[in-house]
Parts: C-alpha cells; structure tokens; sequence
C-alpha cells in the first residue's frame, strides 16, 4: 500500500523515471498505472514535477490523474492502458498498412491538439510514447502519453542550449538545436512516426518518402524549416482526411497485461476464499502423507 491508497500487484513496464506497475486504487476502486519515480535526481524530479501538473482529459491521451509520496516513494497515477504501444506493433508487425497508419496518425494528431490547446508542447512524440488500447481484431486506439519533458510553448525556462531535449531522430532541426518549445516540433516528430509505420524503419534508416496515400502529410510534417511546416494539428488533420487512406486492416492489438495476480486479499479487501480453500486442500494433502510416511495414525 502506497500513502493509504494504492496497492501494486505487479509491474508492467520501465523507463527512464523508474517503473510502471499496475495498481489497485481504493479510492476511486479500480485499476491504475503507477509510475514509481526511481532514485531522485534533480533532472528526475523536475521531470516529475512538470508531468505531474499535466491534467488533459481526452480520448486520445494519457495524463496522471494525481499523485503521492510515501518516505522515499514517489508515485504518479494515471489510466491504465493494456495494449502496449505503437513500438511493440512495429516491433511484431513491421510495416502497417496504410488504413491503420492513417487511422493512427488522426488520432495521434487529435490527441496533440488538445495538448498544443493546453498550451503544451509534448517534446518527446516516439512510437514507445503512443500507447494502445488492448481492442483485439478491432480498430486500434491509440493515447499520447509521457509528459516528462512536456513543456508551455515557447517557454524558453525548459531550453538547453547547446543541447537539445527529446529523442534523436525525432526531432524537428531547430529542436535539437535548442529551439524554445514550439507545436511545429511536436508535428515534425510525427512525420517521423508516420514513414516508420509506413516503412517499418526507425529515423535512422529512413530515406525518401515512399509513393504512398500518406505521402503528401508526411512531406508537409518533415520540412526542415518551421515556417514552412504545418502549423498547427488541426491542419494535419484537415490534409489527412483529404488523403485517400483505406479502412484499417492492421494487425490486431491483445490484451498484454493479462488479468491482475490475485494475492491474499482481492482488491478492497475482501478475502480470497477460494485460494484460501485451495491453500487449505493442500495443506491436508500434505499432512496425510506425512502421516502415511510416517506410520502415524489419527
């Protein structure tokens, strides 16, 4: 139990800040992901500080709904997303075809347009950070998620020049520069997101834009120069649909989480009666053949 609250069952993921585990919230009495901060650096804490105070609500975006610390436990709660992410889809699959990239990419742009209408800008748009919904054979769900580097746009507070924050080969040029945070960096990453789900191949192995139905977004999302890039995702999104993409045929996106472990005590506290049961048929079990081994008699 962490601060009175949270119960963690068992841990789903890990990055940068620590680990990500899946927790039962007595609370609001269902399921959450808990990131659990790692050793606390400076660089680890503002980055706790700064995705703690992002509170966006939106289909297609994963922000903490709160958070606690308990001694040296620091935790960030936020929805559970069972599905895994785009990198773990290009990882299995490869290439996708042109209906579910399509289809992805007017989410991914949906969901950054609510958080440029925050006043944010994410910073760090990869496939790893794009989480799905477990939807099985049906049409995929994709959320933004990880604002560890999110910062307000053109704030110049979150710049570090020389250096550059975000992941290389996502990047737009005057971001790893050290560019003040723009939303035009935030649409070039997505380019990069794009050609890999159309190529099946990481920035650093990508090259020409290949004919394809989404070739006229992805060059409009990867010009080098700001001014001369999309503006804004509401106009991505008014090109993309404009584009003549099919209906998604992708792979399907499983449950990878599974069903939560069942310990002692179910959720809120009830007793697990029937693995008490079994523990107790087995105890009997053994009892009678130590008794049988042992020549004793009841």
């Amino acid at each position: 139990m962490v601060a009175g609250r949270y119960v963690l069952l068992d841990q789903v993921g890990s990055g940068g800040m620590g680990s990500v585990w899946r927790a039962w919230d007595e609370r609001t009495r269902r399921h959450v992901a808990l990131k659990v901060l790692g050793q606390h650096s400076s660089a680890l804490l503002a980055r706790f500080v700064r995705e703690q105070a992002v509170r966006i609500r939106h289909p297609h975006v994963v922000a903490p709904h709160g958070w606690a610390a308990e001694d040296d436990l620091v935790v960030l709660a936020m929805e559970l997303v069972p599905g895994g992410s785009v990198a773990d889809l290009l990882r299995e699959h490869g290439s996708l075809d042109a209906g579910t990239v399509g289809l992805m990419c007017e989410q991914l742009l949906l969901g950054l347009s609510a958080v440029h209408g925050a006043g944010l800008v994410h910073r760090d748009v990869k496939p790893a950070n794009l989480l799905l919904e477990a939807t099985g054979d049906g049409p995929p769900h994709l959320r933004l998620g990880d604002f560890g580097v999110a910062a307000p746009i053109a704030d110049r507070r979150f710049t570090t020049v020389p250096g550059a924050i975000g992941t290389d080969g996502y990047m737009a040029p005057e971001q790893a520069r050290g560019a003040p945070p723009e939303p035009t960096q935030d649409l070039y990453a997505v380019g990069r997101v794009v050609l890999e789900m159309v190529t099946g191949l990481p920035p650093a192995r990508q090259g020409t834009i290949p004919s394809h139905p989404l070739r006229p977004l992805v060059e409009r999302l990867l010009v080098a120069d700001p001014e001369q890039r999309l503006a804004t995702a509401d106009a991505a999104l008014r090109l993309l649909r404009r584009l003549p993409v099919p209906d998604a045929a992708g792979p399907p996106v499983p449950d990878r989480l599974g069903p939560p472990p069942r310990g002692r005590r179910t959720p809120g506290g009830e007793v697990d009666w029937p693995a008490w049961a079994a523990v107790a048929g087995l105890v009997a079990v053994v009892a009678g053949c130590l008794c049988v081994l042992l020549g004793w008699s009841p």
